[in-house]
């Protein structure tokens, strides 16, 4: 009995121990997760933002010139075969096929129409040759008729004075006729030689046009300039270039091969940051498809005019940041996350965003652990952190959201609220400044 009663209480004593352990474990890991400390030391101010890779360089892919200095009426030609994305090609191999029926419908019509003007340019010479001959038989016959009126003429002149005037007249008569004939065939000729040379000059246009229609579609089958990987090519729109895209004679472009020796990180940074980033400032550069591995970069260029995304109603501002190295296993249309550094102040006091707090007053606040609400004057910050220019020491436990019962934390560093007033109202000003000239820029650029 003795026994049983010993092993009874060892066993609650153990379970009593355990439990006490546990929540001891339990209320540690709770408490981890409600409370941090003040840290001190190096503290770096970034713009973060995600981007895709680009090849600062790349060969186009295109399809052949289909207008400019070509008889050719074709203004858009849709693409019907095109291999996949990331196909590694040599110079020469094939990349994509365009669409050859309109085309082939125009060369078939200008065909047509060229055997048509053969013929009629065949007929308009038979016709000028047998019109000339024509022409030119009654000439002859004509100036027989003259020769004939003057030997008449020349033997009447011993008959009466009417008779030799008949003759005369008809020797007039005859020889107007022939001047006629003369000058019609003169004006007939010019006329025929025209015609001719217009159904010529078409009939030459024609053989050019099918010349080109011939040597464009040669080109339908498109293949690749040099050796590399294929990267659609994007439209206006962020949408790519595949199956089924039209491609039009301003714009020829089928795909890229982009130089991977050289990239660039294309990012979009909201119009409130913008004014922080520069170029040459360095970058910290880690992309999706390889996680553990990080790149560096620098800001290379900053566009000075901002756009509107779709899907988006911010303006955001395009910057390309140039990764530094070489890494073939990077691919362009990569999703890269980009922390450009803007400026590193050393031997700081900063905490994590999470801690500050404020009220309808604006002040900003922390909870520290031994249930202070303590008034902090801020400093500069980035997207986790703030620096505390006053008001906390290093080390200092702070609560990481707003604990309960607040009403019974003691307010601390109230000496500290006209200071920061002061620097809030400062701020105002400053603000209202820059949008008065920021305003007057915008109405004289508009004069």
């Amino acid at each position: 009995m003795k026994k049983t009663i010993a092993i009874t209480v060892i066993v609650v004593v153990v379970t009593l121990i355990g439990l006490i352990i546990f929540n001891r474990i339990f209320t540690k890991k709770e408490d981890a997760g409600l409370f941090t400390e003040v840290s001190f030391g190096k503290f770096e101010i970034t713009v973060t933002s995600t981007g895709e890779l680009l090849a600062e360089n790349s060969v186009d892919i295109k399809a052949p010139e289909f207008t400019q200095g070509r008889d050719v009426r074709s203004s858009h030609v849709k693409i019907t075969d095109l291999v996949p994305e990331g196909t590694e090609v040599k110079k020469g191999d094939y990349v994509a096929t365009l669409d050859r029926t309109e085309l082939e419908n125009l060369l078939k019509d200008a065909r047509e129409r060229l055997v048509s003007f053969y013929t009629d340019l065949e007929m308009a010479i038979l016709d000028t040759a047998v019109t000339m001959n024509n022409i030119r038989d009654q000439i002859a016959n004509q100036i027989h008729t003259v020769e004939e009126a003057e030997i008449t003429l020349k033997n009447s002149k011993y008959e009466p004075p009417t008779t030799i005037r008949q003759a005369e007249i008809n020797v007039e008569q005859s020889r107007r006729v022939l001047d006629q004939l003369k000058r019609s065939y003169t004006l007939r000729k010019a006329q025929t030689e025209s015609a001719i040379r217009h159904r010529r000059l078409w009939t030459s246009r024609f053989e050019s046009r099918i010349k080109d229609y011939e040597e464009v579609l040669a080109g339908f089958v498109i293949t690749a300039p040099s050796d590399g990987m294929i990267i659609y090519k994007k439209e206006r729109f962020g949408t790519k270039r595949k199956v089924g895209s039209m491609i039009n004679p301003m714009d020829r472009v089928v795909a890229t091969l982009p130089d991977l020796s050289s990239l660039i990180s294309k990012v979009y940074v909201s119009e409130i940051e913008i004014s922080k980033v520069k170029p040459g400032q360095e970058v910290t550069i880690t992309v999706d498809a390889f996680p553990t591995k990080s790149y560096t970069g620098s800001v290379f260029t900053v566009a000075n005019i901002g756009e509107k995304l779709p899907n988006s109603d911010s303006k955001v501002f395009e910057v390309q940041i140039k990764v530094e190295g070489t890494d073939y296993a990077l691919r362009p249309s990569m999703t890269t996350n980009n922390k450009i550094l803007i400026k590193t102040i050393d031997n700081v006091t900063f905490i994590p965003n999470e801690c500050v707090h404020t009220g309808n007053d604006s002040i900003p606040v922390v909870y520290t652990k031994n249930r202070l609400k303590q008034v902090v004057v801020l400093g500069d910050s980035n997207d986790k952190e703030t620096v505390i220019e006053n008001g906390l020491e290093p080390g200092t436990v702070l609560y990481l959201a707003t604990p309960e019962n607040i009403d019974d934390f003691r307010l601390s560093g109230e000496e500290l609220i006209d200071a920061i007033r002061d620097r809030q109202r400062d701020r105002r000003a400053l603000n209202e400044s820059t949008a008065v000239r920021s305003d007057l820029v915008l109405e004289s650029g508009s004069l």
